[in-house]
């Protein structure tokens, strides 16, 4: 109870702030970026080396890309547009109802909670951050109690640079992720796994809260006959093994057709010995952290040994000094659809590589599995490109390479079905945060007075209705 109140406090600080000033000005939002942006700028050592704290190890050059440079696009190219996403459109009004006027307005919400993952502790908490201060709202923030260094220097730094009534950082653990998400913020968006997703909603339900959910899911790749192999395993090993598979857009298993398949999983093994060539010793080779995390995943792999699977490792298990574990990169031959590795998300080093008749059958594949919140194909064929454009379903696409759709700040980011509930990033994330209210401006001379009762059935006839 005593979380509960102490998060209610500061709902209420920010809800007060949000009335007194409900409609923030062009220079007060772009201020709040700017601020958001100097702070990981100036940061960024801290930054890195607090993830790392967190993970067991991490790659400063992984944490720059992937947590810092975000920020830094998102947060400039939100400031660049706002004036624009801003400004009321003007709407048709239909010739019964001229000479009268139409726009729409995008109001802020009010309060907007972000929670967290852990698995990038930093964008994925400022991220749609940038969209809801963009938008005009104050931010609540609950980073994953999992990252608990890097989750301390988000609250000492977003104390140091906002003021509590515009953003916070609330730390705590999984009681106070339940007390977070029982809030009656304006709007909670959640980034995590399918079945937390479904606690956070049915907590956001009772206060009828809007929610974004982005929940990941099974990322498949498909590789057709056409395609350059060595080309293909380069940017799916780089979508995979990029902050050790703990990536919720990460490739998750491979349909390649079948004569190209024992090419395909040599091509993948020089690609990996390219990327660390010192094994799971590489410094650029990221620790997977989390005791129970990794249980899993190794019971997942002995599960598919155990089924005759054939099981590639490209490195040995390694355990770091201060006690950080690195799961080696790894390739799963052929599973079975009812063993675990394909049943969940793996969100870790472990690939599942399927050769397929063609790619009629793996489209029907992944038209059966739950969709996706991203789907990657190369190919050069614009038939096959446009059937899986216009015949599945995923939160994003990706020809010809792996995950830097989310690096495009125009472009939505967020998920479908399974994988999650609404979008975010850039201008949807503003349009996300915001409300479209709807303004109609009567003209004096409006004729709509004709259509007072008693009704005038020749003018009914006379406006063909």
């Amino acid at each position: 109870m005593s979380h509960a109140r102490d998060l209610q406090v500061h709902l209420d600080a920010q809800r007060r702030a949000f009335t007194a000033e409900p409609y923030p000005s062009l220079a007060t939002r772009r201020d709040r970026l700017t601020r958001l942006a100097t702070l990981t700028r100036r940061h960024r050592d801290e930054i890195a080396e607090a993830i790392s704290t967190d993970f067991g190890q991490r790659g400063e050059v992984e944490t720059r890309l992937a947590e810092v440079a975000t920020i830094l696009q998102g947060a400039g190219f939100a400031r660049r547009r706002l004036r624009r996403w801003m400004r009321p459109s003007r709407q048709p009004v239909g010739w019964r109802l001229q000479p009268a006027r139409a726009r729409v307005h995008t109001q802020p919400l009010g309060v907007v909670g972000i929670i967290s993952p852990s698995n990038y502790p930093w964008s994925l908490a400022w991220l749609p951050a940038i969209d809801a201060l963009a938008a005009g709202n104050r931010v609540m923030i609950k980073p994953s109690e999992q990252t608990p260094a890097t989750s301390a220097l988000m609250a000492r730094l977003a104390a140091r640079y906002f003021a509590p009534e515009e953003l916070c950082v609330m730390e705590g653990d999984a009681e106070v992720a339940r007390a977070f998400a029982s809030l009656p913020f304006d709007h909670l968006l959640f980034t995590g796994s399918a079945a937390i997703g479904r606690e956070v909603a049915r907590a956001a339900a009772a206060n009828l809260t809007p929610i974004t959910l982005e929940l990941g899911g099974k990322t498949p790749v498909l590789i057709a006959g056409d395609a350059d192999l060595e080309k293909a395993a380069e940017r799916i090993a780089f979508g995979k093994w990029l902050n050790a598979g703990r990536t919720c857009i990460a490739p998750d298993y491979v349909l390649v057709e079948a004569p190209q398949l024992e090419g395909f999983l040599k091509a993948m093994q020089r690609q990996v010995s390219r990327f660390y060539p010192e094994g799971t010793a590489s410094r650029d080779y990221s620790s997977v952290p989390g005791a129970e995390h990794r249980a899993r995943l190794e019971s997942m792999l002995h599960e598919a040994r155990d089924h005759g699977c054939r099981v590639i490792e490209l490195g040995e298990r390694l355990e770091l000094a201060d006690g950080g574990v690195k799961l080696p990169p790894t390739l799963v031959v052929d599973p079975t659809e009812n063993l675990a590795i394909m049943r969940e998300e793996v969100f870790g080093p472990w690939l599942s590589v399927i050769g397929v008749p063609d790619m009629d059958n793996a489209i029907a594949r992944v038209q059966r599995a739950p969709r996706p919140l991203a789907l990657y194909a190369f190919t050069e064929d614009s038939d096959l490109r446009r059937r899986l454009l216009e015949e599945t379903h995923s939160g994003g696409v990706v020809f010809n390479d792996t995950l830097w759709h989310n690096a495009v700040p125009a472009l939505p980011f967020g998920g479908v079905g399974e994988s999650g509930i609404g979008s975010y990033q850039g201008e949807a994330g503003f349009r996300r945060f915001s409300h479209a209210r709807a303004v109609f401006l009567q003209s004096p001379r409006s004729p709509v007075g004709w259509l007072n009762p008693p009704y005038r059935r020749w003018l009914l006839r006379l406006l063909g209705l």
